[in-house]
């Protein structure tokens, strides 16, 4: 395949085998896991877990990402198609809520035909970076129920610096309407579990207050309250070598960052999620070993 799928539009020759472009990866799907996840919004992983399913490599390149074993370092196995609608099935006989495809944004032509091959009894969850193209988004109508999409940025210079994408805020924002247009509000089944909708996450860095709350600003002026959710993420932990080029996010939140934000937060009257400062755990990043493979 040649590929266009994310907003890089690198073109790259995809073959079953071989990756290239700026995602390194081939047409066939690498992963990394596939197991119940706890540790998602409460709609997302109720009392029984998201049955979460880690795609490999990355087309954003974040440099504080916490999953770098995958999204940097491409570890994964290549799983045939038919493997995983099986892996999808004991996901769901483990009781999953919902399948849960993580960082599928350069595997939406895998999720797209697994779906229309393999329609599923849960609801579907797109779980993206927010690096996505509407474009790409409108092939999957009907077929995806819950996106769950980061917005990390609407300055281009701090997406420049941190993702090497200084489009991301066109992209993302473009990405995110049209996840909104697909699902409409959010609904909610009788157990309270999310069964359609978006939940728009924003990841609080180190210094980076205002652009958190512009990004709130902007979900609060686009969407009419109890359209989207919105989940103020204050995980952040400290990852790989930062210290020589970027030295202002080799730390962890400082309390009054976060408590600002989650104040800036309620007195938008953002419908949603947020997290205390002991939520930066490494239990946030779950183990990429295989499982479930």
């Amino acid at each position: 395949m040649i590929c266009h799928l994310c907003p890089r539009n690198c073109g790259a020759l995809r073959t079953p085998e071989q990756g290239q472009g700026v995602c390194r990866m081939p047409e066939t799907p690498i992963l990394a896991r596939a197991a119940l996840h706890m540790w998602e919004e409460p709609p997302i992983s109720g009392t029984q877990g998201s049955g979460t399913i880690f795609f490999s490599g990355c087309s954003l390149g974040c440099v504080f990402c916490q999953n770098e074993k995958i999204s940097h370092q491409d570890f994964g196995k290549a799983i045939p198609l038919e493997r995983l609608a099986e892996i999808c099935d004991e996901l769901i006989a483990q009781g999953a809520h919902n399948i849960n495809f993580v960082n599928p944004t350069h595997y939406a032509h895998v999720v797209k035909a697994l779906l229309e091959q393999h329609p599923l009894p849960v609801p579907v969850v797109y779980n993206t970076g927010g690096y996505d193209k509407a474009e790409t988004l409108q092939r999957l109508e009907g077929l995806v129920d819950i996106y769950l999409p980061d917005l990390k940025y609407l300055k281009s210079d701090t997406a420049r610096r941190y993702s090497r994408a200084a489009d991301y805020p066109q992209a993302a924002t473009a990405a995110i309407r049209e996840m909104v247009r697909q699902t409409g509000p959010c609904r909610f089944d009788e157990a309270g579990l999310l069964t359609r909708g978006v939940i728009i996450r924003h990841l609080i860095l180190p210094g980076q207050l205002p652009q958190a709350k512009a990004v709130m600003d902007w979900v609060a002026r686009e969407f009419p309250p109890g359209t989207v959710l919105f989940s103020l993420m204050s995980q952040y932990t400290p990852w790989g070598d930062l210290e020589s080029q970027f030295p202002e996010l080799n730390r962890r939140l400082r309390t009054g960052e976060m408590r600002a934000a989650q104040e800036y937060m309620g007195n938008l009257g953002l419908a949603g999620f947020t997290q205390e400062r002991t939520s930066a755990k490494e239990e946030y990043t779950p183990p990429f070993d295989l499982t479930g493979l």
